[in-house]
This record gives structure tokens, C-alpha cells and sequence, in this order.
């Protein structure tokens, strides 16, 4: 590397470690503690580079951003930060950063951007904004439990490695949110976002028609368990010869990608090529304490879509709290947009969440519950606790068929899992019409996927 790089951090030992490994690759350098001093040097026309910390002792880092562009256009900073959630590397792209880094970062990996910040010319031109849709408000990734967190600073490490990326998590939890997420704040947001289905890998000029869409920005394949044999064996092709301009590939999955690679679901090819790297989305289970945090995020959409504003009761909220939200976030979400549409008064009560729930278990243990317990004692229970979250109020009408359709829709999704999707099988084992069976699948909108082999 051949220039002048000026690095403004507070920890001395990591002004000490860049000195040194940056004047040996060949480069000058110039260290301060101070932003003030920083903003001298860049005034002055000094530096090629500069890599700044945020937090500062007199300032913060990223709100010098629109400064340094205004008296240096095109002067590339790479911001580092300890503050590594996923909202600060928004921040630092939203201020035009050239790059951004968590701390603590891998050396030799920030050697390798900022000898292509040398060469490069900034990928963000001057005076541009972000997206109205890439502001954090509109991201799903809204929680401050330390599970959340964790996805924070995971999503921060290899938001700009090119490396393959698997999301994995229960339906709702918003992994393609996610991925789409990665893309816009990626070296690669303003290349395309592609995502791929079933028939475009399948399709006879399908691989080259995706490479030629996505030129070099993101791929998306979606539950990629549930693709079949041959689109996976099309998939592994596309990311062996993907050309010159090789998009990032991107894929999610409800199901454990390794175990479904045992179970023969997943191509074991596949499994190693795009296992690069992995992200774990929590379910609303594990992050029970950000369902306020959440709810509140919701009305407020809801609110600026249109609907009356609202709050929620304590008591509703701590309903929801003890709900196991099969659908995770999305289901929250539908629900309270929902109830901001739907409810009565300014405040949300329990009574309004009950209803709007319906009889679905809770996330705790049942009380008197045992493994020996008849099935109708356990439904009987549930439902007397569901009548009594209603108080004196009875529930809505229709309760006879919402009941049926509570217990048919999980022994019909069992049953078919249970046969490895074969419908005359299931219907057997059920003891129905197979015509009967594939009316309530469409009733009941319940998935159907074929495995290659059956329990």
C-alpha cells in the first residue's frame, strides 16, 4: 500500500497495533486520540484513508461523517466500533461510511479494506440518502435482549464477507428480512437482490437468467431444504461456475440444514458449499422480553398507517407474554395490527387479546399436567383457562369450528410428516377420503412437502 492513512481511536493499543502494521505494509501514518485533531488533518488535505473509532472522548465518530464529505468528497472512511450491533453499521452506512468494522476486528481483514479504499472510488456517491425502506425503523430486527444482541454483532461480522450465508430459524422469525437486510447494508447494496425459486433453477435457461439478473449482488434461495433433488443439484452447479461476477448466495431454512443433510433432505454438496457461514434466528420463545418492545413497534406502524392509537393493557401484555407464538414475530405483528384496527377503546385489554389469539397453547407448563394425562382432560383444561381469560364475557361466536380447526390443523401436519408428505398414506392412516384429506389441506392451507423417505 502506497499512502497516508489517519487513524483517530482513544484506545492506545489499538492506534499502537494499526501504526505499526499499516507503516509496514507501506504506509504513512498519522494517530490521534481526538476528533478535533482529525478533523484538523482531513481540513488540511491530509490522508488518503481514515479509520475512526465512534466513540470518542470528545465526540462521536459516525456524526463526523457528512463533515468529512462535505471538505473531502470522496475521502473513504472505515468506521470500527465496540458499539457492534447491526444498528451501528446502519448508522455508518446511512452517513456514507466507505466501510465498517466491529470490534474487535481481524487485523488482516482490515489491511485487506483499506488497501482497496486506496484504489477504489467510494461506492456511495456524495450527497446520496438511503432508502426509505433500509431505515432501521423499518427492519425487523427490533429487540435489546442479549439473544438479540448476539444476531446483532454476528449479522455486523459477515455483513461484508462474500462468503455463503444460511439463515435458519422457525417460520415468521424473519430470515429473509434478514438476508434482505444483509444485502442493503452490504459492500454489495447497489448490485441486485435476486431472490431464486424452485422453477427458475429449474427451468431450462434458469441458472444463467438468475447469474445474468443478480450481476454480482445477491442471490436468495428460500427454505432450501424444501427444494427438490435436481434444483439443489442446479444450485450447486450455479455457485461452482458462477462466472465473473459471483453474487453472494444467501439461503434460510426452517429445518436444521446438517440434520436435514443426514435425513437426505439436503444434498451433502449443497450443505458444505453454502454452510460458509451461519445465523441463527431466535424464536419470540427465547426473547419473551422484547414482546413489549415489539408490540409497541407494531401500533406505531399501525398508527402511521392510519389506525387510532392504542396501548396495551399490563394485563394484555402479560397475556402475550405467556402466549407460545407458533408464528413468532409475524404472528405478533398480524395480531396487534390487527387489534389496532379492531379494538374498542384507546387501551387494549386482555379480554381483546384472548379473542384475538384464540385458543392456542401457552409458552408455560400446564398446571396439573403429566405425562400420563388423557388428551381431553389437557383439552379441558385449556379451554377453561381460555373461557376465563374472557371474564364475564363470553367468547365470540363460532367457537365449534375454531376448536375443530385448532386440533385437525396440527394432527393433519403431523400425520403428513409422519408419511413424508404421501397423501394416500396420510389419508390411511387418518381414515378419511384421500378427496377429504386434500379439501381440508386447502381449508386448512396447510403445506405439503414431499421427502425422499418415509418414516
Amino acid at each position: 500500500m502506497d499512502g497516508t492513512v489517519l487513524v483517530a481511536d482513544d484506545d492506545r493499543t489499538i492506534r499502537t497495533v494499526l501504526t505499526q502494521a499499516l507503516t509496514r505494509a507501506g504506509c504513512r501514518v498519522h494517530a490521534t486520540s481526538s476528533l478535533t485533531t482529525l478533523m484538523r488533518w482531513v481540513s488540511e488535505g491530509k490522508g488518503d484513508v481514515v479509520i475512526s473509532d465512534v466513540v470518542m472522548p470528545d465526540g462521536n465518530g459516525l456524526e463526523m461523517l457528512p463533515k468529512i464529505a462535505k471538505d473531502r468528497p470522496g475521502l473513504p472512511v472505515i468506521v470500527i466500533s465496540a458499539q457492534n450491533t447491526i444498528m451501528t453499521a446502519i448508522k455508518a452506512t446511512e452517513a456514507e461510511a466507505y466501510d465498517y468494522l466491529p470490534k474487535p476486528f481481524d487485523l488482516p481483514e482490515l489491511m485487506k479494506r483499506t488497501a482497496r479504499a486506496m484504489t477504489e472510488t467510494r461506492k456511495v456517491p456524495s450527497g446520496s440518502v438511503v432508502a426509505e425502506k433500509e431505515r432501521p425503523d423499518d427492519l425487523p430486527l427490533v429487540g435489546r435482549t442479549e439473544v438479540m444482541q448476539a444476531l446483532y454483532r454476528l449479522i455486523a461480522r459477515v455483513m461484508n464477507t462474500d462468503m455463503p450465508l444460511m439463515i435458519t430459524g422457525e417460520s415468521g422469525t424473519g430470515k429473509s428480512l434478514i438476508a434482505r437486510a444483509v444485502h442493503d447494508f452490504s459492500d454489495r447494496r447497489t448490485l441486485p437482490f435476486v431472490a431464486a425459486s424452485e422453477i427458475d433453477l429449474m427451468a431450462l435457461e434458469g441458472p444463467s437468467r438468475l447469474l445474468a439478473a443478480v450481476k454480482g449482488g445477491s442471490l436468495l434461495i428460500d427454505e432450501l431444504v424444501d427444494l427438490p433433488d435436481e434444483a439443489q443439484a442446479r444450485l450447486v452447479r450455479i455457485m461452482d461456475t458462477p462466472g465473473d461476477h459471483a453474487p453472494r448466495f444467501i439461503a434460510t431454512s426452517q429445518k436444521d440444514p446438517a440434520a436435514a443433510m443426514e435425513a437426505g433432505e439436503l444434498r451433502q454438496d449443497l450443505f458444505y458449499r453454502i454452510s460458509g457461514t451461519q445465523i441463527g434466528v431466535p424464536s419470540l420463545r427465547e426473547r419473551v422480553e422484547d414482546i413489549v418492545l415489539l408490540s409497541e413497534h407494531f401500533l406505531i406502524k399501525a398508527e402511521n398507517d392510519g389506525a387510532p392509537h392504542h396501548n396495551f393493557s399490563p394485563e394484555a401484555i402479560d397475556l402475550m407474554r405467556h402466549c407460545a407464538w407458533p408464528g413468532n414475530v409475524r404472528q405478533l405483528e398480524n395480531l396487534v395490527r390487527r387489534l389496532a384496527l379492531t379494538a374498542r377503546s384507546e387501551e387494549i385489554a386482555s379480554s381483546e387479546v384472548a379473542t384475538a389469539l384464540g385458543p392456542q397453547t401457552e409458552a408455560g407448563p400446564l398446571i396439573g399436567g403429566g405425562a400420563n394425562e388423557k388428551l381431553a382432560d389437557s383439552v379441558a383444561r385449556h379451554l377453561q383457562r381460555y373461557f376465563d381469560l374472557h371474564g364475564d364475557i363470553l367468547p365470540p361466536p363460532g367457537l365449534y369450528a375454531r376448536i375443530l380447526r385448532e386440533v385437525e390443523n396440527p394432527l393433519i401436519e403431523i400425520a403428513l410428516s409422519a408419511t413424508g408428505g404421501n397423501q394416500a398414506k396420510c389419508a390411511e392412516l387418518l381414515g378419511i377420503n384421500r378427496n377429504t384429506l386434500r379439501k381440508k389441506i386447502t381449508d386448512l392451507d396447510i403445506e405439503v412437502t414431499r421427502r425422499r423417505k418415509l418414516m
